[in-house]
């Protein structure tokens, strides 16, 4: 109620400038209800957003992962520009973005890499990037400068809150003790602080390098394990909800989600919600707001 006394009393004062612009051309008038309405504008689309933004855990940090497909050092250099696209988005939205893990070609690119990105909504906003991201450009690896297709998946999970239980038993876990690479300060590279923890029974495997001690990596690689659990049972669920009601399209996590084009043409578009812009490199430098935005309001009204 705070919220629509506050935008109604903005409303008002609108109504009162347009009274009086009716009747006076005046530029500071006309200044001050640019300024208001603009103001307005910024509220509701604020407010609009928590709206789609209701889902349980839409509130926490988010861990991210980018992980390079099949097609060499195009695939790991396209990997690469991903991170940094969600490295500038987090930046641009003032969350806090914390490389845990990252496994560098000596080439070119990444093959993959884990971001916890903390920040008011992060899971809420960046659970819209899940999927295979498709890239199409003259490929900077190729002498014969041919067009090449690379493919990238995103993997989104949101960090649990300590209460949250997930059974993780520890006969199924298989733990890994390893130098860690790249820089990393001091503490890095002197010892086997690095950790490599695989869960048996579903395959999936975390690693964490870059804090200071063994103890404290095995503890942020037991939170994103967590979370990955979570992750793959709510989808196992929405799986068999699915089946249940008879679906037969394929399940939109697991499928190709954008394309970004930079030969012969430029265009980014979700093969989801049908947003497009030939801005190519202002999405490259995170700018996929209206992206996220209309991926929201798409799964809605899915």
């Amino acid at each position: 109620m705070d919220t629509w006394d506050r935008v109604d009393g903005i409303f008002q004062d609108l109504a009162v400038l347009s009274e009086m612009l009716s009747e006076s051309d005046d530029d500071e008038l006309q200044s001050e209800f640019s300024t208001t309405s603009a103001n307005l504008k910024k509220i509701i689309e604020k407010e609009q957003l928590l709206l789609l933004l209701s889902e349980e855990y839409d509130g926490n940090n988010a861990i991210l992962s980018v992980h390079a497909g099949s097609g060499g050092l195009d695939s790991q250099d396209w990997a690469e520009m991903l991170l940094r696209l969600f490295l500038r988005w987090a930046e641009r939205e003032g969350c806090k973005a914390r490389i845990l893990e990252i496994l560098q070609d000596e080439e070119a690119g990444i093959k993959s890499a884990t971001v916890l990105v903390e920040g008011d909504f992060a899971y809420g906003f960046l659970k819209s990037e899940k999927g295979v991201h498709r890239l199409v450009r003259i490929s900077p690896f190729d002498a014969a400068k041919r067009r090449h297709t690379s493919f990238a998946s995103v993997d989104v999970a949101p960090e649990l809150p300590d209460d949250v239980e997930i059974e993780i038993r520890p006969e199924d876990l298989k733990m890994d003790t390893y130098r860690a690479s790249g820089a990393g300060g001091q503490y890095v590279n002197r010892t086997d602080s690095a950790v490599r923890i695989t869960h048996i029974p579903s395959g999936i495997i975390v690693a964490c390098q870059n804090e200071r001690s063994q103890h404290m990596n095995r503890q942020v690689a037991m939170q994103v394990l967590r979370s990955r659990l979570f992750e793959k049972a709510w989808q196992e669920r929405q799986q068999e909800l699915l089946a249940i009601q008879g679906e037969k399209k394929e399940i939109s996590w697991g499928s190709q989600i954008r394309s970004y084009v930079l030969h012969p043409y430029t265009l980014v578009k979700d093969h989801r919600t049908g947003h497009e812009t030939g801005n190519v490199q202002a999405v490259l430098d995170g700018d996929i707001d209206e992206f996220i935005m209309n991926f929201l309001r798409w799964k809605k009204q899915n």
